[in-house]
């Protein structure tokens, strides 16, 4: 763990809100959906304990006098240990980089912390010499825009402990189609500590930047309209999308010929339009409605196309997650997920945007890029992003003037978004858009696809990294994500040649030495274990190593041969306990 994120003002939301919905409820098991075998305890009794334990042990937590402790996540396993993901708070102010998850017996009793600071958090100055409105017209320069309050933070960041003030920015000139940033300004020299953006883009600059360069057109082949069926009178709607076909949704009928594009069963999940506004506030989309329960032509002459693949994408997502992991909802707390399609103007990409809580899709630039970017691993990926931002908030170390990211934390976020996002394709298995371990094969790209997990180097538009070393921490994220995607591959697949559906994989090793995989069920059931149990806010490879090893003992044993596997599968990257770094932050 050697630095902690950056884009954290959704610590100090977290620090007020995570714990209101935990008290008094019962657990099942996540990872099966189903009741562990341990007696049923309450979220109250479990976080109480691992509070306890986190003070009693403060020297292995680093929990210090005035700091507090506030439950985001509880988690039981079947053989009943319990886990708490706690952000602090320090004499009352949000400490960024200060989160932790305390582990328990079945007894309660003390049995392992996950740490992000592995430093005291106490800020090195008592008193701010910069007033807020000072701080508030600092970050308002540097992201321009308009800079709402601003918060008294401690930044244990970068090894370091500051008081500093959060300023969320909004209509920033420097993120893309207007969005918000969250700025940190040092409390006592008014130096900016970091300006990061607060949604997630699917394509980062860099990447449109190299597209623009080598005069790429961006065209991905759609469906053509299909001849209209006969009109239908339930809930169980028609939708013709660009990408993925014709397929069902569940929409909701509000009077005898009236269906809103909102899905019931999915606890209210539902797609809106944006009206080519930058729109932020799920509210102010408009609805889509119909009278005939058909939705789009499969092509972008009717507004709802996209929609239909954006909704369609969602779900498919959702029901991953619950069906794998009984995961319910982005954040598990059985809430629906939120889209807006055509966002913007001229908007050439698709976005996570926490503010919002949904996902944002961009009609396309018209130039280089010509259509909504509504393919199904594109949504997979970036809702994967709102699971990463409800459990590890996992984040980028630094962001550079252009909005890049860097840093081994932010790699790992997002090969995650990619091995999951993989995984709902594999999931819905539509003929129309096959399951394979390519990101991004339908944008029209001159090499095929955007990423892969297999092979990441053969994505040359990024510059993808298959093994690790550590020139790989100033890494951009997504050509740093290729470490763990790789390592990930030879978990479920192994390493050399193999074919799966029509695509052709050869995955190599850093010693040439070949690697076993166990199956993609177990290897991701091992990634998602490790991400909600074992990862926090500044989790490297290292630590991602680390982690994935203790899910497979979980899961497996410590003798199996799963965790053997994920051992090996590590090596076969140069990620290993005798190359870790030894400065960690």
């Amino acid at each position: 763990m050697r630095r902690p994120h950056i884009r954290s003002l959704a610590v100090a939301v977290a620090v007020t809100t995570a714990a209101t919905g935990l008290a008094g409820t019962a657990f099942a098991d996540p990872s099966t959906g189903q009741p562990g075998k341990s007696p049923a305890v309450t979220a109250t009794s479990v976080v109480d304990a691992a509070r306890a334990a986190a003070f009693a042990h403060a020297s292995a937590t680093g929990v210090a006098p005035g700091d507090e402790l506030r439950a985001q996540d509880v988690l039981i396993d079947p053989e009943g240990a319990r886990h708490v993901r706690f952000v602090r708070a320090h004499r009352g102010m949000p400490v960024l980089g200060g989160d932790l998850v305390v582990h328990l017996t079945e007894r309660l009793a003390y049995a392992g912390v996950t740490r992000a600071a592995d430093h005291a958090v106490r800020p090195e100055a008592a008193r701010a010499r910069l007033t807020a409105q000072q701080a508030q017209k600092r970050a308002a320069a540097v992201a321009e825009g308009d800079a709402g309050p601003a918060e008294l933070v401690v930044d244990a960041r970068d090894g370091g402990s500051a008081l500093a003030y959060q300023v969320r920015v909004t209509g920033s000139a420097t993120a893309e189609a207007g969005g918000s940033r969250t700025v940190v300004v040092d409390a006592v020299t008014g130096k900016v500590r970091s300006n990061t953006p607060d949604s997630d883009e699917f394509l980062s600059p860099q990447l449109i930047d190299t597209l623009r360069e080598r005069g790429e057109k961006l065209d991905p082949v759609t469906g053509t309209a299909p001849r209209p069926d006969a009109l239908a009178a339930t809930a169980s709607g028609t939708g013709n999308s660009l990408f993925a076909g014709k397929v069902t949704l569940t929409t909701t009928k509000t009077a005898s010929r009236s269906y809103v594009l909102k899905d019931p069963n999915r606890w209210g999940t539902e797609t809106r339009d944006a009206k080519g506004q930058e729109l932020e506030n799920f509210a102010r989309g408009k609805k889509f409605t119909s009278t005939t329960n058909k939705w789009g032509n499969g092509t972008v002459s009717h507004r709802a196309s996209a929609a239909v693949d954006a909704q369609y994408g969602i779900t498919k997502t959702l029901d991953f997650y619950k069906k794998t992991f009984g995961r319910k909802g982005i954040a598990n707390n059985s809430k629906g997920a939120k889209a807006m399609v055509h966002f913007g103007n001229k908007v050439a990409n698709a976005f996570w945007d926490p503010a919002c809580g949904c996902m944002l899709y961009g009609d396309g630039d018209g130039d280089m890029f010509k259509k909504p970017l509504v393919v199904l691993d594109v949504t997979g990926h970036e809702l994967t992003h709102g699971v990463v931002d409800a459990t590890a908030r996992l984040e980028p170390t630094r962001v550079d003037a252009d909005g890049n990211q860097y840093g081994e934390a932010g790699s790992l976020n997002e090969s995650l978004a990619d091995i999951f996002g993989s995984n709902v394709e594999f999931s819905a298995n539509n003929p129309k858009n096959p399951p394979n371990y390519l990101v991004g094969e339908k944008l029209g790209l001159d090499q095929k696809f955007l990423r892969r997990l297999d092979k990441p180097s053969l994505d040359v538009l990024e510059g993808a990294i298959d093994y690790w070393s550590p020139a790989v921490y100033d890494a951009e994220v997504h050509a740093g994500s290729g470490v763990s995607s790789h390592a990930y591959y030879l978990l479920a697949e192994g390493s050399g040649r193999k074919k799966i559906g029509s695509v052709t994989y050869d995955s190599p090793t850093v010693d040439g030495l070949p690697a076993k995989g166990i199956g993609r069920a177990k290897a991701t059931a091992v990634y998602y274990r490790a991400l909600t149990r074992y990862m926090v806010s500044t989790t490297d490879f290292h630590d991602a190593r680390t982690a994935t090893l203790k899910a497979a003992k979980d899961l497996y044993g410590a003798g199996s041969t799963e965790y053997k596997a994920v051992n090996r599968s590590w090596a076969a990257v140069n990620v290993t306990a005798a190359n870790t770094p030894a400065a960690r932050h």
